[in-house]
């Protein structure tokens, strides 16, 4: 397996700068979330990824090391009117927020309502300035192909920067290769395409990137990282994100 450029093997190292490590239990408390930002920085991912109301974290512990923010936004259900989820994605930037995984209305999206899913992004694209991340969850298990293709669609023209399987939290499921060939073939590399949700084991990881996943949202990093043989075995269970 190589890495995104295609012209090196992919190691521990490389497959952690793909992970958002991610920490979005309900009941996280600031020691959690203070473990999680460790954990990410021993084990060099791209970013840690927490509910809103856990930010601000001290730069000091995250990008001063390397480490980016993300949070999400309209989380799990994306049921929630627009201009909420635009409140909510502003103040995570304000709250340093380096990037946001919104929900789209997946309503709208079983009832052909694009439209509608085109605006909702916007909405939030619009309180997320163009310097900072916008990922769309589109909750690709509870969507037909034909869906995942007319989400992608509507996402990129709203602005997004990724499209993203799911929240981890729908009964449908989470990640499948299968809508992440989708989604990548939709967006042509002009988007990124981030797999969450279910994705346990290095094997689960390494197919979503041979499918074309350019992120992947982990809660289990430490366990997938050990898959290798070389990372350091993790700390506590997969929490199903």
């Amino acid at each position: 397996m190589s890495d995104a450029t295609g012209t090196q093997p992919l190691d521990a190292a490389g497959l952690a700068r793909f992970v958002d490590h991610t920490l979005l239990k309900p009941e996280a408390t600031p020691a959690d979330v203070a473990a999680l930002v460790e954990e990410g920085v021993r084990l060099g991912v791209y970013s840690v990824c927490v509910s809103p109301s856990m930010l601000p974290l001290d730069p000091a512990t995250t990008r001063e090391r390397g480490l980016l923010v993300a949070t999400v936004c309209g989380f799990p259900s994306g049921k929630h009117h627009s201009d909420v989820k635009a409140f909510e994605a502003a103040r995570s930037v304000r709250d340093g927020a380096d990037e946001v995984d919104m929900v789209i209305d997946v309503g709208a999206a079983k009832a052909g309502a694009w439209d509608a899913v085109r605006d909702d992004v916007a909405a939030v694209r619009a309180a997320v300035p163009a310097d900072r991340v916008l990922k769309v969850i589109i909750e690709s298990a509870a969507l037909t192909d034909h869906e995942i293709v007319e989400a992608c669609r509507a996402s990129e023209a709203a602005g997004a920067d990724f499209v993203k399987t799911s929240t981890g939290f729908h009964p449908a499921g989470g990640a499948s290769t299968h809508a992440v060939s989708i989604m990548a073939e939709t967006v042509g590399g002009r988007l990124g395409v981030k797999a969450s949700g279910g994705v346990r084991t290095l094997a689960d990881a390494l197919a979503m990137i041979e499918h074309g996943a350019t992120r992947l949202g982990l809660s289990g990093t430490a366990a997938v990282l050990a898959g290798f043989g070389g990372a350091d075995a993790p700390a506590g269970g997969d929490a199903g994100y």
